[in-house]
């Protein structure tokens, strides 16, 4: 009997897990099944493109997989029972030998009143279209507030900003802004703004959100007819509901090969999972950890199940933060292997046709997961000899 592999989620992390498992194991020993709410892949890292009236190639999974032997199953996952190796669809149940989880995470609203009920996210493609259909209701002059001062809240501010010149575009940032990046950096940033006539609040915490704005925990009023909300994320709750080892945070344990250190037929990558980067400070949830997340989970699955006792190791590091500032700007922040600020950076045009590359080359990876001949190997486990057995 095959062997059954389950992928939960097919995000970066997901997809491009379940694409190199596709190219490494053969389809005589392998049943390789990806479980997803959406038919389509979605580049998330576009989302605040989505939301400004962009319009987004689609693809999808069935497209994608094409030819792999990958199945797909367009579903929502309720439940994982990972002592039985089930995992719960709604009313149905699919089984697995090995999964790999990859359910990514939503926006979080820290429990700041009011944000589940007046503001706006751009997590997901529903709540990126939700935005991008209140945003083309509005009126010239109208006011619009992002929350969050990190990679998305920039973006967002800024590519709102730069598609609507008419409104009044607003971002309120818990510290200085940009205060992660270089000096150099930092100026470039405030010169964006400045151009694109975004008003920046730093050091600003939001207390509350209604439907006319925020208020600060200090008092203040920002107006706003509409609140985007990026201050942070958080995991889905499913793995916190099993018997996985799990972190405060929900993510799952993992060890260096993206294992779940309770569970030895279960991995875990991208914003799901809680793995150690170097320096051993955990690795952010991004796109730029889950791709090569992914990478060491299929491989070492692929290793394991056709007896490799060497497990081949993914760069699990950093090298720069790409921002985009709109269409035609952009902030490429050379990074440390820790994700530390370097002193150079790209910005300006050139950055922005970086960004693009980047984020273009992600989406090729993805739909295209087997581009050229492989020799697909067969396996030595069986459906029932656990990968418990391994090392």
């Amino acid at each position: 009997m095959k062997h059954r592999i389950v992928v939960l989620g097919a995000g970066y992390a997901g997809a491009i897990a379940a694409g190199r498992l596709a190219r490494r194991l053969h389809p005589d020993d392998t049943q390789i099944t990806v479980v997803n709410a959406d038919a389509d892949f979605v580049e998330r890292v576009r989302m605040h493109q989505l939301a400004t009236g962009q319009h987004l190639k689609r693809r999808p999974l069935t497209d994608v997989y094409a030819g792999t032997g990958v199945e797909v199953r367009v579903a929502r996952v309720t439940a994982v029972d990972a002592d039985r190796r089930t995992v719960a669809l709604g009313a149905d149940e699919i089984a697995y030998d090995t999964l790999v989880y990859a359910l990514g995470s939503a926006s979080a609203d820290h429990g700041v009143p009011g944000v589940a009920e007046h503001a706006y996210d751009i997590a997901g493609r529903p709540s990126a279209l939700r935005l991008r259909d209140r945003l083309a209701q509005l009126p010239a002059g109208a006011t619009v507030l992002v929350v969050g001062g990190g990679l998305t809240g920039l973006e967002a501010a800024t590519e709102i900003a730069e598609a609507r010149p008419d409104l009044d575009v607003a971002l309120a940032a818990r510290g200085a802004l940009g205060d992660w990046l270089t000096g150099k950096a930092q100026q470039h940033l405030r010169g964006v703004c400045a151009r694109l006539g975004i008003t920046v609040h730093e050091h600003t915490d939001i207390a509350r959100v209604d439907a006319t704005g925020a208020v600060t925990s200090d008092g203040q009023v920002i107006p706003a007819q509409v609140t985007v909300w990026t201050a942070g994320f958080a995991v889905h709750p499913i793995a916190a509901a099993t018997t996985l080892t799990v972190a405060g945070t929900g993510q799952i344990v993992v060890d260096a090969t993206m294992r779940s250190v309770s569970h030895p037929d279960v991995y875990a990558v991208g914003d799901a999972a809680i793995a150690e980067g170097p320096g051993g400070k955990p690795l952010r949830m991004s796109c730029a950890s889950g791709t090569p997340m992914a990478w060491q989970a299929a491989d070492a699955i692929a290793a394991r199940l056709t007896g490799r006792t060497k497990i081949p190791k993914a760069p699990l590091r950093y090298f720069n933060q790409c921002i985009s500032l709109g269409r035609r700007d952009g902030l490429i922040q050379y990074v440390t292997a820790d994700d530390r600020a370097r002193p150079a950076l790209l910005k300006g045009t050139l950055a922005a046709r970086y960004k693009e590359v980047v984020c273009a080359g992600a989406a090729w990876s993805v739909s295209r997961p087997i581009p050229y001949p492989v020799r697909r190997h067969r396996i030595v486990a069986t459906r029932t000899e656990s990968l418990a057995a391994t090392p």
